[in-house]
């Protein structure tokens, strides 16, 4: 049955990769629902299939079979033109490399972002009011290479939503962190998430990591098996 108020909902999801001849299954069945403001935890040992879940999810994947309703669209029955346009409109990324343009300053780099997305103009303040929680008000004119690690992942941050998406995945986003710009940046995220009411899905092996968010869904061999 279809929850109105769930911003994600995953049935019966399988992906099976072709290896040559051998058919080999990433995600086997998974079921998932996510509501409006959650910040989830997805963790799980190397090979789980949470990253194959992440790509999915953010319709950077196609699925084999089952279900993928992000905001009432189903973006297993999307082709991949259509699944660019909701990836543009409704996702925001978080990687472990950051993934920052080299040659742009901060505020370029999330520029772009709003360009890629055909937006030119920030909407009810959301973007002054994201840099000043992440605080890197006075770091928007440095290029990356004169930025920390941390610096750089909170520009990430900020460039992954200021087009205030539905949804923001981070995939590792402390992976390339010491143990204190760890902490910020998941302190943030957690402040995104209860200020600001940014529904968020972590990717993470790290159960330190974990317990930033309200809920930790377990994978192993394809399937959730703690939810």
């Amino acid at each position: 049955m279809s929850d109105p108020q769930a911003l994600i909902q995953v049935r019966g999801l399988t992906k099976v990769y072709k290896m040559g001849e051998v058919d080999v299954a990433a995600l086997r069945g998974v079921d998932l629902t996510v509501q409006r403001g959650e910040f989830i935890a997805i963790v799980g040992p190397s090979g789980s299939g949470k990253s194959t879940l992440f790509y999915i999810l953010g319709g950077l994947a196609p699925a084999s079979a089952g279900s993928v309703i992000i905001d009432g669209q189903d973006l297993a029955a999307m082709t991949d033109s259509q699944r660019t346009r909701i990836r543009r409109a409704l996702v925001g990324f978080v990687f472990q490399k950051y993934n920052l343009l080299p040659t742009l300053s901060a505020q370029d780099n999330i520029a772009m972002a709003q360009f890629i997305a055909g937006r030119s103009q920030e909407r009810d303040g959301w973007l002054a009011q994201t840099l000043r929680l992440l605080g890197v008000e006075q770091r928007l004119h440095h290029k990356p290479r004169s930025l920390s690690g941390g610096e750089q992942q909170r520009v990430a941050i900020a460039r992954a939503i200021v087009n205030h998406p539905a949804l923001l995945l981070a995939d590792e986003p402390t992976g390339n962190l010491d143990t204190e710009n760890s902490g910020v940046v998941l302190k943030l995220l957690r402040d995104l998430n209860e200020r600001m009411g940014q529904t968020i899905l972590m990717i993470t092996h790290n159960p330190e990591a974990a317990a930033y968010a309200h809920r930790i869904v377990h994978m192993r061999d394809g399937r959730i098996v703690h939810p």
